[in-house]
């Protein structure tokens, strides 16, 4: 418990000392010490929950973490750990004196996105995920163009009126847990007591923290502004935000799911089920069409949280692990891809595709990263998507969803080709008149090491996918399954 909260303050002690410090250049070096001392933390927990504890806290407590939240949790430090290296040099574009804001904002976004798995108390949850919007959104207009500042503004606008909803949504499953007569609300104790609980008013609070929260996920129709954002942020905030941000909001839905499954007469994993295949449907149809390579990254983003709620739709134990499977491998992936995305903008200082040609001959780091990047994304073997999607699939055959298996094989097949497609002609096609002219700057070396960094676990867990598979099965029994 003490590493626990030792851990919520790293990042309050990362943004005191950027504040304090004269020099804004050791800001960079502080969030990277701190990056690495919440990632260390965080693999202790997961490895202590995997092997001894399936909860660690204090029975009835505020603050705890099982099986589930030790994963979003190891999630959010890995993907900070890279996306703080990554940024030393990456940001180094920028001007001195925007680095202090970029790392002050950075910190407090990391903060609010590490105590979501912490915080056992769903109310409280809610607050914690409405700090990350307030906190990210800064992070979103960050380079103060017309475009990054309208996007900040779509994203407020949109999230904060679904953060009412879900809030509606909270109060009416707190209403129907004091009816139900429980003492300590945590998660665990509204499951628990979930038999005996109103199946109206857990279905009334499920609809409205799913449509809430689907906002901030990226569920169709309610995504429109998470293109915008996601292309708009600074590379190692799209991956923050791309990469981890949008699990850790879904992991707050999927926390219902016990609950619902307990409650007597009670069944919605078909309208989940259709939820899920709408938004992977309209993601891959949309791919097809973008323009600029940040969008397409981000559309993938829709597409896969619609796969991962397509998992966790068939409520059985196999679907569980295939879903937590699929939040690693896209969390680890998609980060990797705005790195990429991120190389590609730092030499060419554009977004549109057309405009990209033959990055392979001008830079062959930034060509074979990249088109690795989409391979793996895209559901291409030996990466670690291709293992978690088919861990999907499988578990749908052998659920009998055969229907559901079909449109969602299709659903990826048209996005592996529409990615593919893309990331192909930038990478390997010849340049033509419009083609942009490659910047003389060196690549950064923390750029570069920030990179490799976060493609070695979409490699070795593709190949060697014992441990994730491990820690999957740990987390899907703490949700039931």
């Amino acid at each position: 418990m003490l590493a626990l909260n030792i851990l919520m303050l790293i990042p309050i002690l990362c943004i005191l000392m950027c504040v304090i410090c004269n020099w804004n250049s050791l800001s960079k070096y502080i969030t990277f010490v701190g990056a690495f001392f919440i990632f260390i933390i965080a693999l202790y927990y997961t490895r202590k929950i995997t092997q001894i504890h399936p909860f660690i806290g204090y029975k009835d407590a505020w603050i705890g973490i099982d099986g589930f939240g030790a994963v979003i949790l190891l999630l959010v430090a890995f993907v900070n750990l890279c996306a703080s290296i990554f940024s030393i040099g990456y940001m180094d574009i920028h001007k001195k004196r925007l680095i202090k804001r970029y790392y002050f904002n950075y910190n407090l976004f990391v903060f609010s996105m590490l105590i979501v798995p912490i915080i056992q108390e769903p109310n409280v949850v809610w607050v914690a995920v409405e700090l990350t919007t307030l906190f990210s959104v800064i992070l979103v207009g960050f380079e103060n163009s017309h475009e990054a500042l309208e996007a900040a503004w779509k994203y407020v606008v949109i999230t904060l009126m679904g953060a009412g909803i879900a809030l509606l949504g909270f109060l009416i499953l707190f209403a129907a847990a004091k009816r139900a007569g429980i003492e300590h609300y945590t998660w665990t104790s509204i499951k628990s007591i979930a038999p005996h609980m109103s199946p109206t008013l857990v279905k009334a609070s499920l609809f409205l923290i799913l449509v809430g929260f689907g906002t901030k996920v990226g569920l169709v129709p309610l995504h429109t502004w998470l293109p915008d954002a996601h292309s708009q942020a600074p590379s190692p905030v799209c991956a923050l935000l791309s990469g981890i941000e949008t699990s850790v909001v879904l992991y707050v839905i999927l926390k219902l799911f016990p609950i619902v499954r307990h409650v007597p007469g009670l069944d919605i994993s078909k309208w989940i089920m259709i939820f899920g295949l709408i938004s992977t449907g309209v993601a891959a149809f949309l791919i097809i069409q973008v323009r600029d390579y940040k969008r397409l990254f981000a559309f993938s983003t829709v597409e896969h949280m619609g796969i991962i709620l397509v998992a966790f739709s068939m409520f059985s134990h196999s679907g569980n692990i295939s879903g937590i499977l699929q939040i690693i491998a896209h969390a680890i992936t998609k980060s990797t891809c705005f790195y990429s995305a991120g190389l590609v903008l730092f030499l060419y200082k554009t977004r549109d595709i057309n405009f990209v040609r033959s990055i392979i001959k001008d830079s062959p780091f930034a060509g074979f990263i990249l088109f690795i990047s989409a391979l793996a994304i895209s559901g291409a073997p030996p990466f670690v998507v291709f293992f978690s999607e088919f861990s999907i699939v499988k578990s749908g055959i052998y659920s009998g969803h055969y229907i559901m298996v079909s449109f969602l094989v299709f659903f990826i097949i048209i996005a592996f080709f529409a990615i593919m497609n893309h990331i192909s002609r930038m990478v390997f096609s010849k340049k033509n008149a419009k083609s942009t002219s490659i910047s003389m700057q060196k690549i950064p070396i923390s750029m570069k090491i920030g990179l490799l960094l976060s493609i070695l676990p979409v490699i070795i867990f593709g190949i060697y996918p014992v441990w994730i598979y491990k820690i999957a099965k740990i987390a899907a029994i703490s949700l039931g399954g």
